[in-house]
C-alpha cells in the first residue's frame, strides 16, 4: 500500500502581496522542471502542514502549496475583510502568474476541494486535472448536515460539546450563533467558540478517534482561524451561487479527475461525491469503504498517492 512521500523541505518560500490587507505565504517543494502541482487545503482557514508536501513524488512534481487569505503563515491572522470564495479564485490564478506556471494539477480535499472546483470552472483552460478528496459542494443541505442537523445524530456526545457556548434561544441557527460569538469583542468567548468548533470537525472527521488531530484542530491559533473563517463563509453559504459547483460542472468537460470519498465520512458524506461524478464528465470516483473524512486515513491516503503517482506518468513530458 503506497504510503506518503518522505517528509522534504521547500527550495523558496514568499510573501505574495495581493489585495490589502492580505498577504499570501507561497512555498514550492520537490523539483522546479517536474509537473506544476497545486495543493489547495481546507478549512477554509485550515492552513498548510509540512505533511500536505508528502503526497507527491518530488522528484517528478513541482509541488506548490499556499496558505488561503487569513490562515497560517497569511497575514493578518484570522482577518475577515475582503475574504470570499471569489477573493479565493483570484489568488490561486495570481500565484500561478507570478511563478510562470501555465497550466497545473490541483490537489484538494475537503474545501480545498469546493476551492478547486470553483477554480476549474472559472479558469479550465489552465487546469490539467484534478484529484479531489472529501468533496464538499456547500450546498446549502451540506452545510445544514453538519452544523444544524446530520452529523449530529451520528456523534450526539460531541454535538453535546458543540452546542455547549450557544444560548438555548439561538440553537436553531447554529452557524449564526457561533458567528456571533466568533466576531464578538469578548475575547474569551471568541476562544471557547474558536475550540468547540474545531473541536467539533475534529472529532467527526475520522473513522477512529484520533486524537492528534483534535489537538492540531484545537490550537488556540489554528482554531481561531479557522472556526472565524469557515463561519465567516459558511453564514454566507460560502459565497457561492445555489448548486452552483454541479450547475457549472460541465465547464470540467475534457478535464480528467480523480474523485476519492470515504464511505463513512460524517463532514461531507458521499452523496456530495456521487453528485459530482455524475455531473463532471470524464471524473473517475473511488468510494474508500473503511474511513472517514480526513486525508490521513490509510485507505485515502493510499488513493491519493496512487492517483498523483498516475498523473506523474501520464502528464510527465517524454524525454
Amino acid at each position: 500500500m503506497p504510503s506518503l512521500y518522505p517528509d522534504i523541505k521547500p527550495y523558496s518560500r514568499r510573501q505574495l502581496a495581493v489585495q490589502a490587507p492580505h498577504s499570501l505565504y507561497v512555498e514550492e517543494c520537490g523539483t522546479p522542471e517536474g509537473i506544476p502541482v497545486l495543493f489547495v487545503h481546507g478549512g477554509p482557514g485550515g492552513g498548510c502542514t509540512p505533511k500536505h508536501r508528502c503526497f507527491f513524488d518530488p522528484m517528478l512534481y513541482r509541488i506548490v502549496l499556499f496558505d488561503q487569505r487569513g490562515c497560517g503563515r497569511s497575514t493578518p491572522h484570522a482577518e475577515l475583510i475582503h475574504n470570499h470564495t471569489d477573493a479565493l479564485i483570484e489568488d490561486m490564478e495570481a500565484i500561478r502568474t507570478a511563478l510562470g506556471i501555465e497550466k497545473w494539477l490541483l490537489f484538494g480535499g475537503s474545501w480545498g476541494s469546493t476551492l478547486s472546483l470553483a477554480y476549474a470552472e472559472r479558469y479550465p483552460e489552465r487546469v490539467l486535472g484534478m484529484v479531489l478528496r472529501g468533496i464538499f459542494l456547500c450546498r446549502k443541505q451540506d452545510l445544514l448536515w453538519f452544523y444544524q442537523d446530520g452529523a449530529s445524530h451520528v456523534f450526539p456526545d460531541h454535538w453535546q460539546n458543540f452546542v455547549a457556548p450557544v444560548p438555548l434561544a439561538e440553537r436553531g441557527d447554529m452557524m449564526n450563533a457561533y458567528y456571533r460569538l466568533l466576531t464578538g469583542s469578548n475575547e474569551l468567548a471568541r476562544m471557547g467558540a474558536a475550540k468547540a468548533w474545531s473541536g467539533w470537525e475534529a472529532q467527526c472527521a475520522t473513522l477512529k478517534p484520533d486524537p492528534q488531530l483534535y489537538e492540531q484542530f484545537t490550537d488556540p491559533r489554528q482554531a481561531l482561524a479557522m472556526a472565524r473563517i469557515e463561519a465567516h463563509y459558511f453564514v454566507s453559504d460560502a459565497f457561492l451561487k445555489p448548486n452552483q459547483l454541479i450547475a457549472e460542472a460541465g465547464r470540467l468537460s475534457g478535464i480528467p479527475g480523480v474523485i476519492v470519498h470515504g464511505r463513512y465520512d460524517m463532514v461531507c458524506p458521499v452523496d456530495n461525491a456521487f453528485a459530482l461524478h455524475e455531473a463532471w464528465p470524464g471524473s473517475e470516483l473511488q468510494i474508500i469503504r473503511d474511513a472517514g473524512h480526513s486525508a490521513m486515513e490509510p485507505g485515502i491516503t493510499d488513493a491519493l498517492v496512487r492517483a498523483t503517482d498516475r498523473f506523474a506518468r501520464q502528464l510527465r513530458p517524454e524525454h
